[in-house]
């Protein structure tokens, strides 16, 4: 039987906060995957499409605005909440990430509370998952 329970998944390059989201989030019962760069995060989401994600923006060979950018457009991951969570608090980079698809944003630092208000709110907006594709038999 599969774990019922949520499961976070998290692009972020530092060391630190990457252990920080994990440590946090595991201990308020989610379950947690992550990946360090773009590219691999993209990559991880696309295989196994989580109940949400956190992306940080500044990582390295893809941006956790590419990396939002590409989740939207394909209809395996455009229903997946996606917190930003970084450092920039330009209100520009607030507007890129809500016109991209975020749905809802996170600057550093952060407090342990606000990181678990944001991710239970993140689950509360879930969309359904896109259907199955038929396997109906034509005649």
């Amino acid at each position: 039987m599969a774990d019922p329970r949520p499961r976070i998944f998290i692009a972020e390059d530092d060391d630190g906060i990457l252990d920080l989201l994990v440590t946090r989030l595991r201990i308020a019962g989610y379950l947690t995957a992550q990946e360090k760069d773009g590219v691999a995060a993209l990559e991880a989401i696309r295989r196994q499409p989580p109940s949400a994600c956190i992306l940080d923006v500044n990582m390295p060979r893809l941006d956790g605005f590419q990396v939002l950018k590409k989740l939207r457009a394909d209809p395996l991951t455009a229903h997946v909440p996606v917190l930003i969570l970084t450092a920039r608090r330009a209100p520009d980079d607030i507007k890129t990430a809500i016109k991209l698809g975020a749905t809802d944003y996170l600057s550093k630092p952060f407090s342990d509370e606000q990181l678990l208000a944001r991710v239970a709110r993140l689950l509360r907006k879930r969309a359904p998952p896109p259907p199955a594709p038929s396997r109906e038999v034509l005649l």
